[in-house]
C-alpha cells in the first residue's frame, strides 16, 4: 500500500506522463491522425485528473515541505513554483473548454484555444516534475 509520503513521487510521475501524452497527441494530430490524437489527449486528461486527486490527498494530509536550497537556486525554484501555480490555476478551465470543443468536433474553435492550452499544459507538467526534483531530490529537507 502506498503511504501519503510516497505521493509526491507519484505526482511527479503523473505530471511527466501527462507531458509525454500531450506531446504524443500533438505529434499525431500534426500527422493527421485525429483519432490517435484524441486518445492521447483524453489519456493526458485522465492522468491529470489522477494527479489532481493524488495532489489534493497529499496536501490535505501533509504539512508543506520547505525548500532548503540557498542562493540563486532559491530564486529559480520560487520563479518556477510561482509560475507553475498561476498557470496550473488557469489551466483547468482551458483544458475543459479545449476538450469540449474537440469532442464536439468544433475544429476551428478547438484549434484556436488549443494553441494556448497545449503550451501552458506542457509547461505545468514539466515544471511540476522540476518542482518535485528540486524539493525532494536535489534539496531535500532533513528527515
Amino acid at each position: 500500500m502506498m503511504a501519503v509520503s510516497d505521493l509526491p513521487a507519484l505526482n511527479a510521475f503523473l505530471n511527466g506522463l501527462a507531458g509525454v501524452l500531450l506531446v504524443m497527441g500533438v505529434v499525431n494530430v500534426k500527422r493527421g491522425n485525429v483519432e490517435l490524437h484524441r486518445k492521447f489527449m483524453l489519456s493526458a486528461f485522465g492522468v491529470s485528473v489522477l494527479f489532481l486527486i493524488s495532489y489534493t490527498t497529499y496536501h490535505f494530509n501533509q504539512i508543506a515541505t520547505p525548500f532548503t536550497g540557498e542562493g540563486a537556486v532559491r530564486y529559480v525554484y520560487f520563479f518556477i513554483l510561482i509560475t507553475h501555480i498561476i498557470l496550473a490555476a488557469a489551466l483547468l478551465p482551458l483544458v475543459i473548454i479545449t476538450l469540449r470543443r474537440g469532442l464536439k468536433d468544433h475544429r476551428p474553435a478547438h484549434r484556436k484555444i488549443a494553441r494556448w492550452t497545449f503550451p501552458i499544459w506542457l509547461y505545468v507538467s514539466v515544471t511540476g516534475v522540476a518542482v518535485y526534483l528540486m524539493l525532494y531530490q536535489f534539496y531535500p529537507s532533513a528527515p
